[in-house]
């Protein structure tokens, strides 16, 4: 039997993993304060102003929803390169993310998601189109379960 007492030592780490916890929080508050700001740029508005009518009700990915991406292409773009949550900011997709904009990423599909509820998030068809890893992809599935909302609504 060792005198050590490992107290002090763990109540540390655990301060120290609340302390990083604290700065995840603060980036991803920050970047939600921010979050598409660039939707209102003279690029951008006036081309949502044009699909987003439209938009509502698509299933994602069907023609109808990839007709509407190919005409809005050029203000996406320009979303694209001022926003780095979307893979497209980056040459090699998402493998160019950090922790960050995938956080962000994943809670922008969330959102987008909400404007067509029955397709819910498809995350078996963004794997497909940003070439994400079998592993992240089920990550991500498995994020899509246990959100909150999801839990609960299992429950009921």
């Amino acid at each position: 039997m060792s005198d050590y007492d490992s107290t002090a030592e763990t109540l540390r780490h655990i301060h120290r993993v609340r302390d990083h916890l604290n700065t995840v929080i603060a980036v991803l508050m920050e970047r939600g304060r921010v979050h598409d700001a660039s939707k209102f740029s003279e690029t951008e508005k006036p081309i949502l102003d044009s699909i987003y009518p439209r938009l509502r009700g698509l299933s994602y990915g069907s023609p109808e929803y990839m007709a509407l991406v190919k005409e809005a292409w050029p203000g996406l773009q320009h979303h694209y390169r001022h926003n780095s949550h979307h893979p497209e900011h980056y040459a090699d997709g998402v493998a160019g993310m950090d922790l960050f904009d995938l956080v962000e990423m994943f809670c922008d599909w969330k959102a987008a998601s909400e404007r067509n509820p029955k397709d819910g998030i498809r995350i078996d068809h963004n794997a497909r189109i940003y070439s994400i890893a079998p592993q992240l992809a089920q990550i991500l599935a498995n994020t899509v379960a246990r959100w909150p909302e999801e839990k609960k609504a299992q429950a009921e």
